[in-house]
C-alpha cells in the first residue's frame, strides 16, 4: 500500500500536467505523509541531495557545451568527418554518425548534438539526394552516442542517484566503447543502405585541404583532450576538468573561431542558467523521493520480487532492459535516472551486475527512449530541424531502432565491453 501511495500520487501528478520535478517533489511529501515520517527529514534530504561538490560538474558541462554549440564548432566538425569517411558511397550518412561522436564527447548532450550537427547535415544529404526523414533518423539515432560517452551529463546523475557508489571517472571511462560500436553498428547499417539505395559517392579532399580543416577543427578537438586527458592522468577530477573545459570553449569560440557574438554571450549564459535551474532541482526532489522509498523499503521489496519472478540473471536482466524500453518512452531521461537507480541497482547487485556495468545498460536504454515516441526529446529536436512530421522520422527510425537493440543486448550480455577500459585505466 505504501508503494501504490508513493507511485500512484507521482503517477496522478503527471497525468494532471505538474512539471517532473516539482510531481516528484510532492509525491514524495504524500508518501512521507502517508508513513509517518516527519516532512522535516525530507527537507533535509533534499538539501542534502544539491550540496555535492561533484555536482559541479554539471552546469560547467552544460555551458562548455553549449558555448562550443554556437561557436562553429559543428560545421567544423562535419568538415573534420568529411576527411575519413565523405569519400564512400552514403559517406555523408556516415559523416553525420561521425561528426556526432565528436560533437558528443564535447557536448555531452544528445539535444544539443541533434540540434548543432542537424542543422549542418541534414540539409546538406537532402541536397545530395537523401531522403529529408533519413537524414533527420541518422542524426537522431547517431546523438545517442552522447548519452554514453564522456562528458555525458546523464552519466553524472547516475553517479549521483548511486550514492556515490559509482564514480563520474569510471562511467566516462565505461562508456567510451559502448559509444563507439553503437556509432559503428549504426554506420555498418547506413552503408548497407547506401549501397541498395544508390546513394552518392563524395569526393576526396586533397591534402592540402585537409590538412587545412584538421587545424581548423582543431581547437575544438582539443576540449575532448582536456575532459579525457585530464582524467585519465589524474592531473585533476571530472568536475576540475569541467571547469577547464568550460574556459577553454569560451577561449576558442570567443577569441579563435569568433564566429559568436558578444552581444549574444549573456542571452546563451541565461539559458545555460535555465538548463541548470531546472537539472538541479529535479535532483533535489530526487533525493527527497529516493529517501522516502529507503524508508518504505521498496528496493528491497523489489529486488526480492524480480529474484522470486526467475533465478535466472539473464532473463531478468532482459525483464530489466524492457521495462526501461518502455518507461524511457514515457518520462525524460534525467528524472527517471534519479527515480529508478535506487530501485533497480540493488536488483543488478544482488544478481552479480557492476554497478558501472548497469549504468551503461540503464543509459543505453533509455537514450533509446530519447529517440522514441511519445516523449522522445531527441525525436521532437530531429523533426523540428528536418521540418518533417514525427511519423516520417519515426518511419524511418524503425531500421535504426534494431540496431540499437542489438546495441543494447551487446552491452547487456559482454560486460567487457563497459568494464575492460575502466580496469584497464585503473579508475575502478
Amino acid at each position: 500500500m505504501d508503494a501504490l501511495i508513493l507511485i500512484g500520487s507521482l503517477v496522478l501528478l503527471l497525468l494532471v500536467g505538474f512539471p517532473v520535478a516539482f510531481a516528484v517533489g510532492l509525491s514524495a511529501f504524500i508518501g512521507a505523509w502517508w508513513i509517518d515520517l516527519p516532512l522535516e527529514a525530507v527537507v533535509i534530504q533534499i538539501t542534502n541531495g544539491i550540496n555535492k561538490f561533484s555536482l559541479l560538474t554539471i552546469p560547467f558541462f552544460i555551458l562548455a557545451g553549449a558555448i562550443m554549440a554556437e561557436g562553429g564548432i559543428a560545421r567544423r566538425l562535419v568538415n573534420f568527418a568529411y576527411i575519413f569517411v565523405g569519400f564512400i558511397r552514403g559517406g555523408l550518412s556516415l559523416v553525420n554518425i561521425v561528426a556526432s561522436t565528436f560533437f558528443g564527447a564535447i557536448s555531452g548532450s544528445s539535444v544539443a548534438d541533434t540540434a548543432s550537427i542537424g542543422s549542418v547535415m541534414i540539409p546538406q544529404m537532402e541536397e545530395k539526394g537523401y531522403p529529408r526523414d533519413f537524414a533527420a533518423a541518422v542524426t537522431a539515432s547517431g546523438s545517442v552516442q552522447a548519452v554514453l560517452t564522456p562528458p555525458s551529463h546523464n552519466s553524472v546523475i547516475y553517479s549521483l542517484a548511486t550514492g556515490g557508489v559509482v564514480t563520474i571517472s569510471s562511467l566516462f571511462v565505461a562508456g567510451i566503447i559502448p559509444g563507439l560500436l553503437l556509432g559503428f553498428c549504426l554506420m555498418v547499417m547506413c552503408l548497407v543502405f547506401a549501397r541498395k539505395r544508390g546513394y552518392p559517392k563524395g569526393e576526396r579532399i586533397p591534402y592540402k585541404q585537409a590538412l587545412k580543416i584538421f587545424f581548423d577543427a582543431f581547437w575544438g578537438l582539443f576540449t575532448i583532450f582536456i575532459i579525457l586527458g585530464g582524467i585519465l592522468s589524474g592531473v585533476f577530477t571530472a568536475s576540475e576538468s569541467a571547469a577547464i573545459a568550460c574556459i577553454w570553449a569560451f577561449f576558442v569560440t570567443m577569441f579563435i573561431y569568433r564566429d559568436f557574438k558578444w552581444t549574444q554571450l549573456h542571452i546563451l549564459v541565461f539559458r545555460t542558467i535555465k538548463t541548470v535551474t531546472i537539472v538541479m532541482v529535479l535532483i533535489a526532489f530526487a533525493a527527497g523521493f529516493g529517501a522516502v522509498m529507503t524508508f518504505m523499503q521498496l528496493p528491497t521489496i523489489i529486488t526480492e520480487a524480480f529474484t522470486q519472478f526467475s533465478s535466472n540473471k539473464y532473463v531478468i536482466l532482459m525483464c530489466i532492459n524492457l521495462l526501461l524500453l518502455v518507461v524511457g518512452t514515457l518520462m525524460d531521461m534525467a528524472p527517471l535516472i534519479l527515480i529508478l537507480t535506487p530501485v533497480l541497482l540493488p536488483v543488478a547487485t544482488a544478481l552479480g551486475v557492476d554497478p558501472v556495468h548497469f549504468g551503461m545498460i540503464m543509459l543505453t536504454n533509455l537514450g533509446i527512449g530519447l529517440i522514441t515516441p511519445p516523449v522522445g526529446t531527441v525525436l521532437f529536436v530531429a523533426s523540428a530541424v528536418s521540418k518533417q512530421k514525427i511519423e516520417q522520422v519515426v518511419t524511418a527510425m524503425l531500421p535504426f531502432y534494431g540496431v540499437l537493440f542489438i546495441v543494447l543486448m551487446l552491452i547487456t550480455y559482454i560486460p567487457a565491453l563497459s568494464l575492460w577500459l575502466p580496469r584497464l585505466m585503473g579508475v575502478m
